[in-house]
């Protein structure tokens, strides 16, 4: 693997790089030279063109000055039109959090609604906590993630969630997505995919939809396989009560 050095990236650039884990050409690729000037900016990282350039040009372990005019006007392109990027907590810190979340879901579970269940956080701590009670409300707007919303405006005061993360147990659906958005959260955290209505890229990906004000960044597979068994645990006993024919 070929390491990233000094020049041609600048010494910042370089640290920075590596305090997100980026230290060879294949960590770039991995990301794409977008993501990863992205990411940078993300850091707080003050960047300009040139480093997209040399991101790009690194890929191929090549030079900036290689790059055709009309590759560095498809990167810029492509800087306007790619998803949000955030620098995430560490894989243990989601973790805890997504356990609390998965937590609100067993309450789901045991009142017989369908086990998915959200936490808001902001700067560490959680400040609301919620799990899905639409059967019980007969309102379809009980999803985790809007009473979630709801909880953690009443707790700031305010309808906007500037800086706070949401982290849930299922991929959410284009209602939640859109009411996340709009609430302008920084960053949502789920656990399992949902194949059939997720809005976070299963079926659409309301998040990077350009059209859209897009502010929230979106990380999925965080204790995946427990949040899935849970929702799959649950449909397998409800199957088992319902009365044959």
């Amino acid at each position: 693997m070929t390491q990233l050095t000094h020049p041609p990236f600048a010494p910042k650039v370089l640290q920075t790089l590596q305090s997100l884990g980026i230290r060879t050409q294949a960590d770039i690729r991995s990301r794409g030279a977008t993501g990863t000037f992205l990411l940078l900016k993300a850091a707080g990282l003050t960047v300009t063109r040139s480093t997209l350039w040399q991101l790009a040009a690194a890929m191929r372990n090549a030079g900036a000055h290689d790059l055709e005019p009309s590759e560095k006007n498809a990167l810029l392109e492509a800087v306007r039109l790619h998803p949000p990027v955030a620098v995430f907590p560490p894989a243990s810190e989601m973790e805890f959090f997504m356990r609390q979340a998965l937590a609100q879901a067993k309450q789901s579970a045991a009142a017989g609604e369908i086990p998915v269940g959200a936490v808001a956080v902001k700067n560490g701590e959680i400040i609301a906590a919620a799990h899905n009670t639409c059967i019980s409300s007969c309102n379809i707007g009980r999803h985790a993630e809007i009473s979630v919303l709801e909880a953690a405006g009443r707790t700031l005061q305010n309808y906007r969630l500037d800086g706070c993360d949401i982290y849930i147990t299922l991929e959410p659906c284009s209602m939640c997505a859109g009411a996340l958005i709009q609430a302008r959260v920084a960053r949502v955290v789920y656990g399992a995919r949902e194949p059939k209505t997720g809005a976070a890229g299963s079926v659409v990906d309301l998040f990077g939809n350009i059209r859209l004000n897009r502010r929230t960044a979106i990380a999925g597979g965080v204790l995946a396989d427990e949040c899935g068994a849970l929702l799959q645990q649950f449909f397998h006993a409800r199957r088992q009560t319902r009365p044959t024919q």
